[in-house]
């Protein structure tokens, strides 16, 4: 297992950028430590935002869900005190932290955290010749059943959270990686696939 705390994030959100004007609708954060999830925080946002109609297609968050939800004001530094200095994990971190990030500055306010470990190049580097990346396709191949409604935030955090589990126990076995922690998950998310193989084996030796 990892040796030390990580807090797997996942967003759901009105489109793809802050920087276009996206705003946040949920949150799920899940502190893991041993690889068992130990601490949850949950919970839809008002950001004031108008929520498209395909967004709630795709996820089941509606209007008057968001319009009574506790305000972003209230839920993001509740969050980044949740987070504190832990390392933070998402599959396809950059969209999460950056919308944490952005969320975060409205606020005056700054992230605290450690490493950023990124569930998704992890797959592609550990987990080399899949024909998708994409969560629910990673769940698929890997036999991890959603417990909720897939595009909510606490279920796809779940996921996340046990496919992380599941490249640390790969890293353990398959590439006999002694210390695994959120600096040495980072920095396989760095790396150019190609050298990704001699990293570990130094790792190993």
């Amino acid at each position: 297992m990892i040796n030390q705390p990580v807090v797997m994030l996942d967003f759901e959100t009105t489109g793809l950028s802050p920087a276009q004007g996206a705003r946040i609708t949920e949150v799920a954060a899940l502190r893991i430590v041993d690889g068992r999830i130990v601490e949850r925080f949950v919970s839809l946002i008002n950001c004031g935002a108008e929520i498209p109609y395909d967004i709630t297609a795709l996820t089941g968050i509606t209007q008057e869900m968001v319009d009574t939800a506790p305000p972003v004001e209230r839920i993001v530094p509740e969050l980044l005190r949740f987070i504190g200095s832990d390392a933070l994990a998402a599959h396809n971190a950059s969209f999460d932290s950056k919308f944490l990030s952005a969320e975060a500055e409205r606020l005056d306010l700054q992230t605290g955290h450690s490493e950023l470990v990124c569930s998704l190049l992890l797959s592609r580097r550990l987990l080399p010749g899949l024909p998708s990346y994409r969560l629910s396709s990673l769940a698929d191949s890997l036999g991890i059943r959603f417990s909720g409604h897939a595009h909510r935030a606490e279920a796809d955090a779940e996921v996340s959270a046990e496919l992380l589990r599941h490249l640390s126990d790969r890293l353990r076995r398959h590439h006999q990686c002694r210390r695994i922690d959120p600096p040495l998950l980072a920095a396989i998310n760095r790396l150019p696939a190609a050298k990704v193989p001699a990293f570990l084996q130094q790792q190993a030796a």
